[in-house]
């Protein structure tokens, strides 16, 4: 029998999904979104968020809408769309997947190190993109290919001595566009090779202990700057800028699924759940996460489908742990 705690846990998730659904989505967004229900086994939603994807597929590209140039960006959808092909069984999606990995594995968009350019009409780094190819290269068993992104990504975005990433490289101009160490940027990173990591074969122990020592790294980095009430800063070393929920969010995230995986130690969890707490905070009673990096263009403390997704990739996270916590009593 479920118990009243049970219940309310239930339907706040639930709010937090139509809260999610009921808004306009980019491609990164759509692909978010996506991972959060896939994370949920909410299988349902992975096919309706998958089809959607294809239905606005061009030249490989998911989730493309009006003038946006995507490319890592649309890949951000592909781990929900092999996930829909074995459901359904339907070539559709395993047809569509297929193109928009030739497209990764083939283009001539990218650095000489091979990292891929953010946009389809600009020669730039971002790190964003840490959570939009390298996961779905790797559950599509490009394993090589994913860890070759982000050893990419990090050769430009990466500063040792701070332990964080900027958020732009020009590669044109060689110089950054943004240096600043966009909290939600390092989110991304921690939050996509984290699922790089489980994706990857039993055998690549070594590969495996690499990744797991950067995203240890960048949530060191980013917990060198918490506030006392759990939140970052928009740029976490630099408190002139506003307050923002989503980077704690995606740090939970990261870090119930280390210690769920067993290579994060459980020291962090304290971290997890201040983080936790302080999201949990900020729901309203629509369902709204308030004072993510807000949309349109991220600037401002407001709301996002991103901020809404990660809310739900927390939750999926922190109940798997706590199972496989329970289940090793």
């Amino acid at each position: 029998m479920k118990t009243i705690s049970e219940d309310k846990e239930k339907n706040l998730i639930e709010k937090m999904k139509v809260a999610l659904l009921g808004m306009q989505r980019y491609n990164w967004e759509q692909g978010v979104a996506a991972q959060a229900m896939l994370e949920l086994g909410d299988d349902q939603w992975v096919v309706s968020l998958a089809r959607a994807a294809i239905m606005r597929q061009q030249n490989g590209r998911f989730s493309v809408i009006g003038n946006h140039d995507p490319l890592t960006d649309s890949a951000s959808v592909g781990e929900a769309v092999l996930c829909a092909a074995k459901i359904t069984r339907d070539p559709l999606f395993t047809r569509a997947a297929n193109e928009m990995l030739h497209l990764l594995l083939t283009t001539d968009h990218r650095a000489e190190n091979g990292a891929l350019y953010h946009v389809n009409v600009r020669k730039e780094i971002w790190v964003d993109a840490y959570y939009m190819a390298p996961p779905f290269l790797a559950a599509a068993g490009y394993y090589e290919e994913a860890i070759r992104q982000i050893e990419g990504y990090r050769e430009f975005l990466w500063n040792d001595g701070d332990k964080l990433f900027s958020h732009i490289w020009d590669d044109e101009k060689k110089v950054f566009k943004r240096k600043d160490y966009w909290g939600v940027g390092n989110g991304w990173a921690a939050a996509g090779i984290t699922r790089v990591i489980k994706a990857l074969s039993d055998e690549m122990e070594q590969e495996k202990s690499r990744l797991v020592n950067y995203v240890k790294a960048v949530i060191d980095g980013c917990l060198a700057h918490i506030r006392e009430d759990g939140f970052f800063h928009d740029v976490v070393d630099n408190p002139n800028t506003f307050v923002e929920t989503n980077l704690g969010q995606m740090l939970s995230y990261s870090i119930y699924r280390g210690a769920e995986g067993g290579w994060l130690d459980s020291s962090y969890i304290k971290f997890a759940e201040k983080m936790r707490r302080a999201a949990r905070s900020k729901v309203d009673r629509y369902g709204l996460v308030q004072d993510v990096c807000g949309v349109p263009d991220f600037n401002r403390p407001y709301i996002a489908p991103e901020g809404q997704a990660f809310f739900l990739l927390m939750e999926a996270a922190a109940r798997d742990y706590e199972l496989c916590k329970k289940n090793h009593k």
